[in-house]
């Protein structure tokens, strides 16, 4: 994984690099809505489609799936005193969030993604592309 603090955002660093987690209901993306697809902000992979979102309650933005098989990679996660199923962007390694077995949908997976670790790419023209909007 390669260090680029000076393109990163002091907390998609602490996220994306560090493993950290933004607080719950204060992420740009949480209550978010366009239509389109959210992109690692540590090297631009698309990670999730906007049309797998969903509203979970968790103060994070959650999606049933990736964007495609092999976007994401799951790694497990011992850390804090609990084990959980860790998500990492597959391209750059950068620490995502978790996958919990909860969600909605076939699978019942709740990938809950701090927004931190994204940016937001719209489908339409009047779309906005950091999405924050």
């Amino acid at each position: 994984m390669t260090d680029n603090r000076t393109a990163l955002d002091p907390m998609a660093h602490h996220v994306l690099r560090e493993s950290g987690t933004e607080r719950a209901f204060t992420g740009k993306y949480n209550d978010f809505k366009g239509d389109g697809i959210y992109r690692c902000a540590g090297c631009g992979a698309p990670l999730f489609d906007s049309r797998t979102k969903y509203d979970s309650g968790s103060g994070w933005p959650s999606y049933t799936t990736p964007a495609s098989k092999g976007a994401v990679s799951e790694h497990r996660d011992t850390r804090h005193g609990m084990t959980r199923i860790e998500v990492r962007c597959a391209a750059c390694e950068g620490h995502l969030g978790h996958v919990f077995p909860d969600g909605p949908g076939p699978a019942g997976l709740r990938y809950c993604i701090n927004s931190a670790a994204l940016d937001f790419a719209g489908r339409g023209r009047d779309e906005a592309e950091t999405g924050a909007g």
